[in-house]
């Protein structure tokens, strides 16, 4: 299968497409893409490829179908004028940006961009009886504006949106740190407030080279002697070392090495803590519990003196010890004795 690159309008940018027979640069061709048939220009020439999920060329497009499409374009800036008269006259927190006909007249688009939600019901009704075609609004969001608008970068091109950019890619801070730049907004951010396109660029070709490089902090050793690494500069291979002595110094990667890790400032290991901490335990449990034969005799020892207590007063032992029922004689009242014989007689 073949593929070429085709140009479409300012907002699609360039696509790829998969290629049909006859097929050359300068060509006017026709498309189905996701907001209806366009129609483009082939900028590349085809080539083999090994991507299935590429759209395809429908067809090439007549002479007369090329004169009619150009035709609508002279249109689109009445139509761009009266919708933005309306959006005025309505007052709606919206700003247009483009107005776009589609191939064969279908639809017509108008992209705006506004913070907030918009209800915009009553300025379609106006549009499509104005112009008898389908409408469709779009809200696009800063990076499209700036798209669709253009503008000067902070190197003094044409934003890269613009010229050749077709889909925006995730930019984060982290690439701007890879790379070494200064965390300043007005420095590193685009027209539309934005961090950079270009910042990721080269963002791979600063992982690969700083691939081998010790981490900013860690310790190394050097022909000066011994410092930490404090700074990276990908692009030349060197290094900026603050040694111990307080002088910093750039060497190349192959002129460092590791250093060893100081005896007294080296931190336990999560194995040696766990060591200590058990031998400190079993060395408390061994103060506070005594050994089993101790044990014994404590116990034993301590029986033999409570027995050595009890026998101090050998006459207590045949004194009887009362009983419950004893009790209760003692607080009866005593019986008279009375004599059997002076009864008899």
């Amino acid at each position: 299968m073949k593929s070429c690159y085709v140009s479409i309008d300012r907002l699609t940018g360039v696509v790829e497409l998969e290629a049909v027979d006859d097929i050359k640069i300068g060509d006017y061709v026709i498309s189905e893409l996701d907001k209806g048939t366009c129609l483009g220009t082939v900028v590349s020439e085809p080539v083999d490829t090994s991507r299935e999920d590429l759209p395809r060329i429908g067809r090439k497009a007549t002479e007369q179908e090329v004169s009619d499409y150009f035709q609508l374009k002279e249109k689109e800036k009445y139509a761009f004028d009266f919708c933005k008269k309306k959006i005025d006259d309505m007052g709606l927190p919206m700003k247009l940006l483009s107005t776009e006909y589609l191939f064969g007249g279908t639809k017509l688009l108008f992209y705006f961009i506004s913070e907030n939600r918009v209800d915009f019901r009553e300025l379609v009704k106006e549009l499509a009886k104005e112009f008898k075609i389908r409408i469709e609004l779009r809200q696009v969001g800063v990076r499209d504006e700036a798209k669709i608008v253009g503008g000067l970068g902070n190197c003094g091109n044409t934003v890269c949106c613009r010229r050749f950019l077709n889909n925006f890619s995730i930019v984060s801070i982290k690439m701007v740190k890879e790379q070494g730049l200064a965390l300043n907004p007005s420095k590193i951010s685009g027209i539309c407030g934005r961090l950079m396109c270009c910042l990721a660029y080269e963002y791979e070709t600063y992982l690969s080279l700083k691939k081998n490089f010790p981490k900013i902090g860690k310790r190394v050793k050097t022909p000066q002697g011994e410092g930490k690494v404090v700074k990276h500069n990908a692009l030349t291979g060197t290094l900026s070392v603050q040694l111990d002595e307080g002088k910093e110094t750039t060497l190349t990667l192959k002129d460092i090495s590791a250093a060893e890790p100081q005896r007294g400032n080296q931190p336990a290991s999560p194995g040696d803590k766990g060591k200590a901490k058990s031998e400190n335990g079993r060395g408390q449990a061994g103060q506070k519990q005594p050994n089993p034969p101790d044990r014994g005799r404590q116990k034993n020892g301590g029986n033999r003196e409570q027995a050595a207590q009890k026998q101090q007063n050998p006459g207590d032992r045949n004194v009887p010890k009362k009983n419950n029922n004893q009790k209760k004689n003692n607080n009866q009242s005593p019986k008279p004795i009375t004599d059997e014989k002076n009864n008899d007689q």
